[in-house]
């Protein structure tokens, strides 16, 4: 995989793009693959530049919220886990994490993060219904300000076992910042008992069609106007779960990534796989080593 160093457009986790529609903007760009409102014509042109090789992008996005809804359904059930940290929330779409957390558990506590205005905005305004729903403003590459962040302590137990969702955001974050340095930190912060999900784009790397296909989307999203969005190799997205215990994707499975299809579906597949949905990995990863509650500096590169 060609190794990109530095985007060309500086956007995405490092400058929110907030009110600005001049730049595309990744909740947006995402909202307008689902087929939302929430966008203008400068996502929906990154969105049509990648749906130019990847036809069915929009049924990966959507691929995407069906294995959060399992996932979550199984931690607030199954796993008893009542409290969510989701970082990288995004714009609001129909069954966002705590909906789907509290169908199992009424009183099940979620805090969404998102650095990017606009986000919380619309999710202070849409989401925060009950006393149990809540969003916060916060960098997820600077997790000593997140998880220190008032709004968060306020409303999550740091010293209890949580679920960490991190959807779609990972592969927003470009090599120079470390994504699993970051990911590093957030383990060692989180107590025993805590779960890690993660979805990120993947790239085979095996020199198939889908190789090339996760190849020119990456070119694509980071030069199409968005300046982000990394197709990186299993082992280096597993690697973001560090010592965690990752949990088998399926009966008769070993533990390990997924295509999200495969991640404990509901029901056998009906139709052939397209290659689009190749290119997406998910895990969830269970702590089993002792708990560090307390937040320790983070070391970040300084070869940038």
């Amino acid at each position: 995989m060609p190794e990109v160093s530095e985007p060309t457009l500086v956007t995405g986790v490092r400058i929110p793009v907030g009110v600005d529609t001049s730049r595309a903007s990744i909740a947006r760009v995402y909202d307008a693959t689902l087929g939302g409102k929430d966008n203008y014509d400068v996502d929906r042109n990154v969105r049509d530049k990648v749906a130019e090789i990847a036809p069915q992008q929009s049924d990966v996005a959507r691929m995407n919220r069906q294995w959060l809804h399992r996932v979550v359904r199984y931690l607030s059930g199954p796993a008893g886990i009542d409290q969510f940290l989701d970082i990288g929330a995004g714009l609001p779409t129909v069954g966002n994490t705590h909906e789907i957390a509290q169908q199992q558990n009424p009183a099940a506590a979620v805090v969404y993060v998102d650095n990017d205005p606009v986000c919380n905005i619309h999710g202070r305004v849409l989401l925060e219904s009950n006393d149990y729903t809540h969003f916060v403003p916060a960098d997820l590459t600077e997790p000593n300000t997140l998880l220190a962040h008032p709004e968060v302590v306020a409303h999550l137990d740091l010293t209890r076992p949580l679920a960490l969702i991190l959807c779609g955001i990972l592969h927003h974050v470009d090599d120079h910042l470390d994504p699993a340095g970051i990911m590093r930190h957030y383990i060692d912060a989180i107590p025993t008992g805590s779960y890690v999900a993660i979805t990120h784009f993947a790239d085979p790397d095996d020199g198939t069609e889908a190789h090339e296909m996760a190849i020119e989307l990456q070119n694509r999203f980071i030069n199409a106007g968005l300046g982000s969005g990394w197709y990186r190799t299993h082992d280096q997205i597993a690697s973001y779960f560090g010592d965690l215990e990752l949990l088998p994707p399926g009966p008769h499975l070993g533990p390990d990534l997924a295509e999200l299809d495969d991640w404990w579906p509901m029901g056998p597949e009906l139709e052939p796989r397209c290659t689009e949905k190749r290119l997406l990995l998910g895990g969830v990863g269970r702590k089993t080593g002792p708990s560090n509650p307390v937040v320790t500096p983070l070391r970040r590169r300084t070869d940038r």
